[in-house]
């Protein structure tokens, strides 16, 4: 029986979100290329553009340091061509906080090989859609 086409990719991002959620870093990268882009809002601090595997895990590591507790839900998996595009639900406690911090953010990832080579979050759905190039007004994910 054939498979899916990009349910392999599907799998690994549940995987990495899953291993995100646990603090386990080492894990979450085995879904990345050597050659790695990251791209984050710059709403967040500390963020931009990290080229490659050792920026991009010292990033997670960091940034993952952070929460007291919580974790990242994909809520919905769109593949589109050669990426697969995550509608996450964000629910995390940072350790110097007592609040939660809670919203959405659009991960897409872009694979190459079975690798992610290009992973991009936007905290605005509609700028998700233009700049994968699917956005209209009645298109729908």
């Amino acid at each position: 029986m054939p498979t899916p086409p990009m349910l392999a990719e599907i799998e690994s991002v549940k995987a990495a979100y899953a291993a995100l959620n646990r603090n386990d870093v080492p894990t979450f990268v085995t879904l990345l290329d050597p050659q790695i882009e990251r791209i984050e809002p710059s709403d967040i601090p500390g963020a931009g553009t990290i080229r490659g595997l050792e920026a991009v895990r010292a990033h997670i590591v960091q940034a993952r340091d952070t929460w007291a507790e919580g974790g990242c839900t994909p809520e919905k998996l769109t593949v589109m061509g050669d990426r697969v595009v995550a509608h996450v639900h964000v629910r995390v406690r940072l350790k110097n906080e007592t609040a939660w911090r809670e919203g959405h953010t659009t991960d897409v990832f872009t694979f190459k090989n079975g690798k992610v080579i290009h992973f991009r979050t936007f905290f605005d759905e509609r700028q998700a859609k233009e700049w994968l190039g699917a956005w209209s007004p009645m298109s729908t994910w």
